[in-house]
């Protein structure tokens, strides 16, 4: 097939996954809890596990497919170099001020989705002058591999995070929190490098398959796909070997068997969580190709300016909350400046949101930001500013 035109399947896919990653981004502001014994709380949480995979598996895969269509390496992996550095600066600045509506910079950085992609776009590039089979046998690697630090001893892991290079091995792997500095701020790592540079070569590679012909490329997804999720049952029915949430051993309150079987690990990411997530992914390829009527082309809005989405969705929801507060309480609730999402104090009494208010407030944010991202995603196509490449 021809490398310089739209996958449509991949914008659709993708594009169905931003608008899940909305669902949870809302969460927060409503003060739900991430997951808990409730249907409804655990699936509002669960279902949003797809959207990190996705992002990063199809990072890869459009750097691939980039990489046919200038056929220069080394002006790909500049491009990398670049964008992934300017994905960073967005994370520590922009973004953060989207999440928290103030300017305390001193206490707060967060090093979320958007910093992980970056520094792992910072590190393929240097992966890219492999020959293709051996990045992807590098991303299977790690991404099968990894676990492997769940069998270290307790003892060796403290050493390793209080060392002098803990902050390399949090940032690398752990996460949590490093103190920049004795008076400086906190960076908060959410997303460590590892497994997810993993994911982003395993993408990459796998953008060798999506230029094959139409029939045999869908074959070749459906079993890889298909074989994911046997894998992940496989695994987590043994319960030895690929997430440290073990779902046999229930506490005292146990949750309900389905969701202790599903509810795997994401920070960092576990080999199951990974399986459970990208082999449906891949899975829904074929079906998305099929999805040409208005609801696809919607999600392929979506789909074709992930960033330009996901710079948007967050300040958007933000002020969506602002106005839910106005309408609830008579004035917006000083929570709401606090420091979303990871080191904010937990909701006042009585602000938590019902899960029919969540709902409706991320249905009006996706329908709110149709329209500009339709607008962007053909400004892009016909007639693109230079700084658009990067966002």
């Amino acid at each position: 097939m021809r490398t310089d035109q739209r996958i449509h399947s991949i914008d659709v896919t993708r594009g169905v996954v931003m608008v899940l990653m909305a669902i949870d981004h809302v969460r927060v502001y409503a003060g739900v809890p991430a997951g808990g014994p409730r249907p409804g709380v655990f699936f509002t949480r669960w279902i949003t596990n797809f959207v990190a995979p996705a992002f990063a598996f199809f990072a890869g895969t459009s750097a691939y497919l980039l990489g046919q269509r200038i056929g220069d390496r080394k002006a790909l992996a500049r491009y990398l170099v670049s964008r992934g550095l300017i994905l960073v600066l967005l994370e520590l600045t922009v973004i953060r001020l989207a999440w928290t509506f103030n300017f305390d910079f001193g206490e707060y950085l967060l090093a979320g989705v958007i910093w992980m992609l970056g520094w792992c776009m910072v590190l393929l590039a240097g992966l890219i002058f492999l020959p293709i089979a051996a990045i992807g046998a590098f991303g299977v690697a790690v991404i099968a591999l990894h676990n492997l630090m769940d069998f270290i001893s307790p003892a060796a892991g403290t050493a390793l995070q209080e060392s002098s290079l803990s902050w390399l091995w949090q940032i690398l792997y752990f996460g949590g929190p490093i103190q920049l500095g004795h008076n400086g701020p906190t960076l908060m790592v959410l997303y460590s490098i590892v497994p997810w540079i993993g994911v982003m070569a395993a993408g990459y590679a796998f953008g060798a398959v999506l230029t094959l012909e139409s029939q045999r490329r869908n074959r070749i997804c459906i079993a890889l796909g298909a074989s994911a999720i046997v894998l992940f049952l496989g695994l987590r029915l043994i319960d030895v070997y690929g997430d440290p949430r073990h779902w046999r051993a229930a506490g005292p309150n146990p949750a309900p068997t389905l969701f202790r079987f599903i509810n795997t690990s994401k920070y960092p990411a576990s080999l199951q969580f990974l399986l459970m997530t990208l082999g449906p992914t891949i899975l829904l390829l074929p079906l998305a190709d099929k999805a040409r009527g208005k609801i696809g082309e919607i999600f392929a809005v979506f789909g074709r300016v992930p960033m330009f989405y996901y710079l948007l969705h967050i300040p958007t929801i933000h002020l969506a909350a602002v106005f839910v507060s106005l309408a609830r309480e008579g004035r917006v609730d000083p929570w709401l400046f606090a420091n979303h999402p990871m080191m904010n104090p937990p909701p006042p009494e009585g602000y938590t949101w019902s899960l029919a208010l969540l709902y409706a407030v991320f249905f009006v944010v996706v329908a709110l930001l149709y329209l500009p991202c339709r607008w962007y995603a053909r400004r892009k196509a016909t007639n693109p500013a230079p700084w658009m490449r990067y966002i």
